[in-house]
Parts: C-alpha cells; sequence; structure tokens
C-alpha cells in the first residue's frame, strides 16, 4: 500500500506543484487548504507524513503542529514544515512547535523526494526496532550544580556526531534543565507520558514526544514546573519508558538528577554505564562515596560503574586526585575542567559545548568519555 502524505498549503499551484512530483513517486497524495481542514484530515485519514505550509489565513502552520504533538493519536506522524521563510528564528519556532524537518519554497524535485524518503524511512525503522535494544547511559549528580546536565548533554552530543543514533533525556519532572540550556521552549514531552498509565506508553506515544534539535539530537523533555515534581516518583511508567525508548536508539542517554529519586532508582539497573558526577570537595567527595555504596548496595551485575569528576574548584583548596579517589575508594576516570565563559556561550546559542567549541579543553575529554561508551558498549545492532 502506497504511503500516505498530507499536503497542506492555501496555494492551489502549490498542492497541485508538489502533490504531483510525490505522485510520481508512488505516494497517495491527501490536500487540505488550510489548518482547520489539516487537523480534521489528519485524524480522519492518519497519513504517514505531513508537508505544511507555515504561513496561511486562519491558523499557521506553527499552530497546527503544536496541536498535532498534542493529541497522543496523531503526535507520531513526521512533520516537515514548508515555507518561504528562511530566517534562523523562523526555523526555531518550527522545530520548538515539533516540526521534524524544514524546507524552503521554492524546493528542487529531487530534494522534496530525498527529504520525504529519508523522514519516512527513519519513522518506520523506529517503530520496528523493537527486536532490538541500544545501550542506556546514565548519568547522577551526586549534588546540584555540578554540571551534570552538561555532561549528558555534550556526551550524547559527540555520540551523534559519531553518526550514533542517540536520544537524550532527562528525568526530573519539574526541575528540567536540558531544553532551557537549548533554547527549546516545548519541555513537556516527559511530563506527558509520565502521567500516562505503563500500559499507554508505547513507541508511538514516545515519538509523539520527541524534540528535534539542530546538533541532530532526538530529546525527551521534562518541564520546570515545580508542580511537576510530583511525578518523580512514577517509578512504573519509568521502567517501561526507558526500555521502550532503548528500542528506538543506539544509545539513550539519561540525565538522571541528584536526588536518586524512585524514577532513578528504577532507571538504574537499565543502564550499561552509569557516570557519577563529582567535584574535588570533601563534603562533595563524602557524598559521592554514599552514591557509590548504594550503587553497589544495588548488585548491579551488568552495569559498569564510573566516576567524572568536574573541575570547577581551585587548585589552592580542592581536594587532590588520588585523595579524591581515596574517599570514593573508586577509579576517577575523567576530569572535565571548568569553562565558565565558554559553557556560557554555549547556552546562549542553544549548542552543546563539543558542537560550538570543539578544540576547547572540556570538549576534548568530553570527546574522549564517549569514546569510552563506544568501546565499552558498543552499539548493539551493529554487533555480529
Amino acid at each position: 500500500m502506497a504511503e500516505k502524505i498530507l499536503i497542506v498549503d492555501d496555494d492551489a499551484d502549490t498542492l497541485k506543484l508538489v502533490g504531483l512530483m510525490l505522485e510520481r513517486q508512488g505516494y497517495e497524495i491527501i490536500v487540505a487548504y488550510n489548518g482547520s481542514q489539516a487537523l480534521s484530515k489528519v485524524g480522519s485519514q492518519q497519513p504517514d507524513l505531513i508537508l505544511l505550509d507555515a504561513m496561511m489565513p486562519d491558523m499557521d502552520g506553527y499552530a497546527v503542529t503544536r496541536k498535532i504533538r498534542n493529541d497522543p493519536a496523531v503526535s507520531h506522524i513526521p512533520i516537515i514544515m514548508f515555507t518561504a521563510k528562511t530566517m534562523v528564528n523562523d526555523r526555531v519556532e518550527g522545530f520548538e512547535a515539533g516540526v521534524d524537518d524544514y524546507m524552503t519554497k521554492p524546493t528542487h524535485p529531487a530534494e522534496l523526494a530525498s527529504r520525504v524518503k529519508s523522514l519516512l524511512a527513519r519513522n518506520t525503522r523506529s517503530l520496528n526496532r523493537s527486536g532490538k535494544r541500544g545501550n542506556v547511559i546514565g548519568v547522577v549528580g551526586v549534588k546540584g550544580g555540578l554540571g551534570t546536565s552538561t555532561l549528558a548533554l555534550n556526551l550524547a552530543t559527540v555520540l551523534a556526531e559519531q553518526d550514533q543514533d542517540v536520544l537524550l533525556t532527562d528525568y526530573q519532572p519539574g526541575a528540567g534543565t536540558l531544553g532551557p540550556q537549548l533554547g527549546i521552549m516545548r519541555c513537556n514531552g516527559l511530563t506527558n507520558l509520565l502521567a500516562e498509565s505503563p500500559g499507554n506508553i508505547n513507541l508511538r506515544s514516545i515519538e509523539g514526544q520527541l524534540v528535534n534539535h539542530s546538533s541532530g539530537l532526538r530529546l525527551l523533555l521534562s518541564s520546570d514546573k515545580p508542580e511537576d515534581v510530583d511525578l518523580s516518583t512514577s517509578a512504573a511508567q519509568a521502567e517501561v519508558l526507558t526500555r521502550q525508548l532503548a528500542t528506538l536508539s543506539d544509545y539513550v542517554v539519561i540525565d538522571l538528577g541528584s536526588d536518586m529519586s524512585r524514577m532513578a532508582r528504577q532507571t538504574l539497573p537499565q543502564c550499561s554505564i552509569i557516570y557519577v558526577v563529582v567535584e574535588p570537595v570533601r563534603l562533595t567527595l563524602r557524598k559521592g562515596r554514599r552514591v557509590l555504596d548504594l550503587l553497589e548496595d544495588m548488585q548491579l551485575e551488568n552495569t559498569n560503574i564510573d566516576v567524572v569528576m568536574i573541575d570547577r574548584v581551585r587548585a589552592s583548596v580542592q581536594v587532590p586526585w588520588q585523595a579524591a579517589e581515596d574517599a570514593l575508594n573508586h577509579n576517577i576516570v575523567s576530569v572535565i575542567p571548568a569553562v565558565p565563559e565558554v559553557t556560557f556561550q554555549a547556552v546562549e546559542a542553544g549548542q552543546p559545548i563539543v558542537t560550538l567549541h570543539p578544540k576547547n579543553k572540556a570538549a576534548q575529554q568530553y570527546i574522549k568519555l564517549a569514546d569510552k561508551i563506544v568501546e565499552i558498549a558498543p552499539p548493539k545492532q551493529k554487533e555480529n
């Protein structure tokens, strides 16, 4: 059966031209002339992909996208925003609304066919990978403010730049920082899923809550609304969600925060690697030892547990490396220098440090650590 594509545009000539291009590629075409028609046909026709014009008189493409992404029945459908606009801010607005790809008018038939084919294939591949399981990487801070989210973000970015299929998420409902760090406002995906019963969390519902970032990452984000913190007790949902996420990618990198919530404790046994994040301060190292003891008590037989130190303390007052390892009774696999100015620039740009300043000392440490991840836990679907 031919895959079905809904084209939404208030310009009849565009509908005919684009529709003809795609019909010649073997697709079944549905058309809508405005946002209201589009929403009606999305619900009744369940297209495999939507080509959506950004500027329409009754309801623009951004509003249509947001309504689709907030409807669990159709939120999984991939959307290409089709527009004459080329400004970066317009693209950002589209991605934040939940658009999967962006094309400008006019477009070459070969490029249109390639983008459509690629997005349909990626969506099908994601929904059909239930027999394969990727590696889950958990990042745990022993206290807030250490740079745990920054570590998770940059490790995930390096893996994605190495052509791995990567999902990044922060299991911190009510305290999410990854979205704001990347300049993304649509940060309710995790909240929406945790509010469901475990039986309703499936590949399609998850796909509909993912956000795409220009770095190549797919993101499932926690909100920063304080009232959502109650969802941190959703251990059963977290277990199902983690298991499903692992079928959608080579690597799932999870920022587990620093409070060892029920969600975090339920997730840790599914991790291939756990990174415990500390700093060279005696009180922090003491808490780090307690976290490591807890992980040991959990008897995570198939999990590699390592310590990463964020070196953001003046040399004159910090605990030396060897003394820190003695205090933790554990080796430290990486020391990442604090780079406050570079970190500020990255947040302002909405980009990971390794993308904005790849030659920076901190970026180089992130890259080395990501290489160790691939060495310790190679992509499952690439094994012979």
